[in-house]
């Protein structure tokens, strides 16, 4: 494998043994052809596989059209998909991780939820999370109610409508804290999902999406 490139606040790939693969430049193509700008010698990967490209501030993955695909995060791509810090992208057999040395506080900070409700499937920062079912019926009310908030007895008829004799504060709670674990950096920092006062909770998010 090999690449060229003198800019050394660029982002750059990490191979597996280590390598650092500057992404300098406005495009790089990536593929087994001696004319790409990062070439892997592996019949599993297509002449010109993949490219990584520049968006204005984003740093964009787009597979070209090869044989056996492009993986981000484990997950084929199917258009441009933007990079993040850590992400891992999977070319053959080959799997680099992303670095941007310029990422920001508060990009890290806020993490970036999707949620597929066809498929039952959660993702922060791109990264799929398994939910017990409550906490994806939770998820998924708080979710079609984003900016709103939520009180406790709206969130147990929601979430325990099988309950006649009634839910106690206690299993809303514990119920919010186990869910918080599992989509905030910091769950004694919350950023998405937020606790108001005497009033009950909200989901807050910025760049993520949900699916019907």
């Amino acid at each position: 494998m090999t690449t060229e490139t003198t800019n050394r606040q660029a982002p750059f790939l990490r191979d597996p043994t280590g390598r650092e693969h500057r992404l300098g430049g406005e495009m790089i193509t990536i593929g087994r052809a001696v004319e790409c700008d990062l070439v892997i010698t592996s019949k599993r990967v297509s002449r010109e596989h993949a490219r990584i490209r520049r968006d204005g501030w984003r740093v964009m993955l787009e597979d070209l059209g090869s044989t056996n695909g492009t993986f981000l995060n484990e997950e084929r791509v199917l258009a441009p998909a933007a990079l993040h810090d850590q992400d891992q992208i999977k070319i053959g057999d080959v799997v680099f991780v992303f670095h941007d040395p310029d990422i920001t506080y508060r990009d890290t900070l806020f993490p970036e939820l999707e949620i597929d409700l066809t498929a039952g499937v959660v993702r922060v920062d791109r990264q799929a999370v398994q939910l017990s079912p409550k906490e994806f019926a939770l998820l998924a009310y708080l979710h079609a109610r984003s900016g709103e908030v939520c009180s406790k007895d709206d969130i147990a008829n929601a979430v325990w409508p099988e309950y006649q004799a009634g839910v106690f504060d206690y299993q809303v709670e514990n119920l919010i804290r186990r869910l918080r674990a599992k989509l905030e950096h910091d769950a004694a920092n919350p950023q998405v999902l937020l606790t108001i006062r005497g009033l009950g909770y909200k989901l807050v998010t910025r760049g993520g999406g949900i699916r019907e």
